[in-house]
């Protein structure tokens, strides 16, 4: 391994930083679609690098690419978040506390909190990678195992107990839950005029996304924005969700919404730098614990590495393979660049809120999401998203937080480990 494939992994590494960047700050466009594209596109791309580099090493570039995808886009996917109110998946909880502080002329507040938990997470989860790697090869994994349903039904328990109305969040949850089990589970159709849309899309973003923007819509003109240039928050939140983020990256079904859940509720971080600091540490540690969780257990748990697993086969079997240590160095060179893309982007977003009035910013925030929805998931999707903005909208009215309306992927997930589904 000679420094030419040092070079190209760097190279592979700011391709996926650029990828992660268009997939992180389009709402609705996720890193895991253009993964699945880049698969279809395999044969195409491996003639193309044939003469650039030996054969073995053609898959190992291109799953340096995806996985660097992956990372950069847990960074940058909070500034539209934040500014738009599109959530991803991975940064749902997050809208919430983000739009506080946009309304009090802090949005630079909140992305340079998501942009430090989100580095924190990357730099512990890459130094924390290889010795986790060995102790999940060493038997490690088959406890953890057993562990999962228990983690699940505790995560909803803490939820619904730390609520101060627990009769309103048992209901919400309980709704929410439905609402997440019919979407994942029966059988509507997705059928957009662009393929590669998740029903996931207008389900968040009709839970966590839509409420704040019809609940800030009598705001006159949103205060300007105001950048510090400081970090906000410090390494302590982001250090908080490294566990989680481990979690989350290893047992099915515990995604990174769950995983923040059950950190916030436990963690009791009320300062909402804070918790966005935490949420995006999870996120960020989530995606670059899946390459160990492939590595060790041959199953992915997110799109992409499900795509990488196609890709690269058995290459990242065994401990410290050649492949497992490149594409934890591809990571780490993009996680670099996330960060900067990442404060880059929020604040190109403050300037334009900035010279945006509030209710039309608002409006448009809506008919764009409405749009999106439309375009990648069809009238259904249209319909799912109006219906999950009713439920989203039930908090406020009960007087509850909205972090109970995460049951809507934690409840399908208990009863798929329990065997209900």
């Amino acid at each position: 391994m000679g420094p030419d494939i040092v070079l190209l992994v760097l190279s592979a590494g700011v391709i996926g930083a650029a990828i992660g960047t268009f997939t992180g700050m389009v709402p609705g466009i996720h890193v895991n679609t253009l993964a699945a594209m880049m698969l279809a596109a395999y044969p195409a791309i491996e003639d193309a690098m044939s003469g650039m580099t030996e054969p073995e090493y053609v898959p190992v570039l291109v799953s340096c690419c995806i996985m660097s995808a992956s990372a950069v886009h847990s960074f940058v996917d909070f500034v539209p978040s934040a500014f738009i109110g599109a959530p991803d998946a991975d940064e749902a909880l997050s809208v919430l506390p983000a739009h506080r502080l946009l309304l009090q002329g802090e949005g630079m507040v909140a992305v340079r909190a998501a942009a430090v938990g989100s580095a924190v997470g990357a730099s512990s989860a890459l130094a924390l990678a290889i010795p986790v790697q060995w102790a999940l090869l060493h038997g490690a994994s088959s406890v953890l195992d057993g562990l999962t349903l228990g983690i699940l039904v505790v995560t909803v328990a803490v939820i619904v107990l730390g609520s101060d109305d627990r009769v309103a969040s048992l209901i919400l949850a309980l709704v929410s839950g439905a609402l997440g089990f019919t979407v994942m589970n029966c059988d509507i159709p997705c059928k957009g005029m662009v393929d590669g849309g998740t029903l996931l899309f207008p389900l968040l973003s009709g839970l966590f996304g839509i409420p704040p923007l019809l609940e800030r819509t009598a705001t006159p003109r949103i205060p300007e924005q105001m950048d510090r240039c400081e970090d906000p928050v410090g390494p302590w939140p982001g250090l908080k969700g490294v566990v989680t983020g481990c979690i989350a990256g290893w047992f099915p079904g515990i995604t990174a919404t769950a995983g923040a859940s059950l950190a916030s509720a436990v963690s009791k971080e009320r300062d909402p730098a804070g918790f966005i600091s935490l949420t995006a540490s999870i996120g960020t540690v989530t995606s670059v614990f899946s390459v160990v969780t492939l590595s060790v257990s041959g199953s992915g748990r997110s799109g992409t590495s499900l795509v990488v697993k196609e890709i690269i086969g058995d290459g990242l079997a065994g401990f410290c393979s050649d492949a497992f240590i490149l594409i934890l160095f591809s990571i780490a060179a993009a996680s670099a660049l996330g960060y900067a893309i990442t404060i880059a982007a929020g604040r190109l977003m403050s300037r334009i809120v900035d010279t945006v009035p509030a209710e039309p910013l608002a409006d448009g925030a809506l008919v764009l999401m409405s749009a999106l929805v439309l375009l990648l998931t069809g009238p259904w999707g249209l319909a799912i998203l109006a219906v999950s903005a009713f439920v989203g909208m039930l908090p406020q009215r009960f007087g509850v937080a909205r972090v109970c309306l995460a049951s809507c992927l934690l409840i399908p997930a208990i009863m798929t480990q329990t065997g209900i589904v």
